[in-house]
């Protein structure tokens, strides 16, 4: 089988798996083993488990790196590419049919009140991963220093969430640093 067929292949699988199915990137991983373990034989059984355990840890949704990782190993850069763009291209065109739709009826209140709703179950989810974080986090005075500083920055001034990101990692180091060298002495 020569390289343009086994990466047209890769794109057609990926495409099937992200048509059909639903429940998110974990209730992918099992097709994805069917499909690329069982039935192409393209990697085995420890790769799946490898290349799920690497998409896991990665940051990004498990579907797209689980692919991405799979295309990768299977047929190289284009391999990967095309794996990726399978498998996130029945979602991409779901949700752009979905805001067309969504375009033409938002001008009706039941459709306002249920985004109305959408909105506040949102927020209810993320009041509970902040909870859940919260509960995770160390608690001490820099923690309370660090959470109050990025909470300030973020909602009050207009500074990229990602340059709060990369100083609260920087000040947690210094922070760490001077606290080992204090415990050495």
């Amino acid at each position: 089988m020569n390289k343009f067929s086994k990466i047209l292949q890769l794109f057609v699988v990926f495409l099937k798996i992200g048509a059909f199915t639903f429940g998110g990137g974990y209730a992918m991983i099992p097709i994805i083993q069917k499909e690329i373990v069982e039935k192409k034989k393209w990697i085995t059984d420890d790769d799946i488990l490898e290349i799920i355990a690497i998409a896991e840890s990665t940051p990004g949704p498990i579907a797209i790196n689980s692919a991405t990782f799979v295309g990768y190993r299977v047929a190289g850069f284009f391999g990967a590419f095309f794996s990726t763009l399978g498998v996130v291209l029945p979602s991409f065109v779901i949700i752009l049919l979905i805001s067309f739709v969504l375009r033409e009826f938002q001008s009706i209140k039941a459709v306002q009140y249920a985004f109305n709703g959408i909105r506040a179950g949102v927020l209810a989810l993320l009041i509970k991963a902040l909870v859940g974080m919260y509960k995770k986090a160390p608690k001490n005075v820099v923690s309370y220093i660090v959470i109050a500083a990025s909470f300030i920055i973020t909602a009050f001034f207009d500074i990229n969430v990602l340059f709060v990101i990369i100083g609260c990692a920087v000040f947690g180091l210094i922070t760490s640093l001077i606290a080992k060298r204090r415990a050495e002495k």
